[in-house]
């Protein structure tokens, strides 16, 4: 199929099969899935970062397109991919550098699904080249990061979702739960409290020559040259300032979502953060580790952000995994077990109607997170877990991890975007980046 045809399909206005109205006794909605069957409706896929992570999301999106291409910086990585059954099936164009996979003009759609300090970067690159993009979360690493994709999104016109599935999948119940606060449920809303856990705090770790499948010098990207640490690499990347931000920005990416999409808070934030307790594992001078083989982000913590409607946000590490809602006529608990609460109990008298979740998905089916993906990417629409909604949550996570290095409460102007009277802290809104990994727009 020649790529403007297949292009032309993805750009449809509408779907053509799979609406939300079903014939009389079809109680199975469609997916995604069944409407991409046939070879001329399956676009053309390039995976990049084929971790844990990675490799769920190639084979989460292989129901629904052709893998061509998979990329990652460390070969073993990508060769198990390319032979994986349901990824590369032993075809697929292996690729060290996502530049070249970027490049190929039979490439529709790529996943990102490298450490945090990559995803901008490429992202913005492969927006530029044409690509429609699912990237996991934490988008970004900085909250100018957020704002040069932000940018770039509504310069490309391209289709964006963030890998934050709580808005689509463990059986509907974090939508359910925004719906309930919306819906007034739990009457005016006083404070919800994301729990989040806490973070390892490690050990001195050995320095050593990076093994021979990985590139390093890569791997580390826009952040310092640094000796290879195993721990600064792969999973546990997560637990260095360096490049994540540790539960902050890993679980706070999906609970402080929640919290934010409950409260109507999608285009603003909080006014206010104020840590009340904290804990690092190492020492800091000015925000910075002192020492460096060790993890560095905060291992306890509790924050309060304050938000507009004197709702309060606390996240914390010392409480069950999961979102507390609590208003002046009742509250509730989500997790991704379970929906619990009295007014949890009154929805079997009175439930939320499918229409206030299809709502929230913007109209869109309640399908799978990558299905919501693929219908987006089709008929140009905004999915669910969007680059503008996503940044404005990451920022209250950014901002936070800087209010806990710095040591003190933060003023922000949600509308500015800016920290107010605290130029140091204002500086933090980027960081420096290593030449020839900058990221601009």
């Amino acid at each position: 199929m020649s790529n403007r045809t297949r292009r032309d399909f993805l750009r449809a206005s509408a779907l053509t099969t799979g609406g939300l109205l079903l014939p009389h006794g079809f109680t199975t909605p469609r997916t995604m899935a069944d409407d991409t069957q046939s070879p001329n409706e399956r676009p053309r896929v390039g995976c990049i970062g084929l971790g844990g992570m990675g490799q769920g999301d190639a084979r989460a999106i292989s129901r629904y397109g052709d893998i061509l291409a998979v990329c990652d910086v460390d070969q073993k990585r990508v060769q198990a991919a390319r032979e994986n059954p349901k990824i590369g099936k032993g075809k697929a164009e292996t690729y060290e550098d996502y530049r070249k996979l970027l490049d190929r003009n039979d490439i529709d759609l790529v996943t990102i699904s490298t450490p945090d300090h990559w995803h901008t970067r490429i992202a913005i690159a492969a927006l530029r080249a044409g690509k429609d993009v699912y990237c996991q979360k934490p988008l970004t690493l900085t909250i100018d990061e957020g704002k040069q994709l932000r940018k770039v999104v509504e310069e490309t016109r391209r289709v964006l979702q963030v890998g934050t599935q709580q808005r689509s999948e463990n059986e509907n119940r974090f939508l359910k739960a925004v719906a309930m606060v919306r819906d007034g449920r739990i009457g005016k809303v006083k404070r919800v409290t994301c729990g989040i856990g806490s973070t390892p705090k490690g050990k001195k770790f050995v320095k050593s020559t990076p093994p021979a499948e990985l590139n390093w010098e890569m791997w580390l990207g826009q952040t310092p040259m640094v000796d290879y640490i195993k721990e600064r690499c792969h999973y546990e990347f997560r637990w260095w300032y360096e490049y994540s931000g540790g539960k902050m920005t890993d679980w706070g990416a999906h609970h402080v979502d929640i919290a934010q999409w409950a409260l109507g808070c999608e285009e603003t934030g909080p006014s206010l953060i104020e840590v009340l307790s904290a804990e690092h594992p190492v020492p800091l001078k000015d925000g910075m580790p002192t020492v460096d083989d060790e993890y560095n982000v905060a291992s306890e913590f509790l924050v309060r952000c304050a938000f507009p409607s004197d709702v309060e946000v606390l996240i914390r590490s010392d409480t069950e995994n999961g979102v507390e809602f609590e208003g002046d006529k009742g509250k509730f608990f989500v997790s991704r077990s379970k929906l619990v609460g009295e007014p949890v109990d009154e929805l079997e008298k009175n439930p939320i109607p499918e229409s206030a979740l299809i709502a929230l998905r913007k109209g869109k089916r309640l399908d799978s997170h990558m299905g919501n993906f693929i219908e987006c990417a089709r008929d140009r629409s905004t999915p669910v877990s969007d680059v503008a909604s996503h940044h404005r949550i990451l920022t209250t996570c950014h901002l936070a991890n800087i209010a806990l290095r710095l040591g003190r409460p933060l003023k922000w102007d949600p509308v500015a975007e800016q920290i107010l009277d605290d130029p140091q802290a204002n500086g933090w809104l980027s960081r420096p980046q290593r030449k020839g990994y900058e990221t601009s727009v």
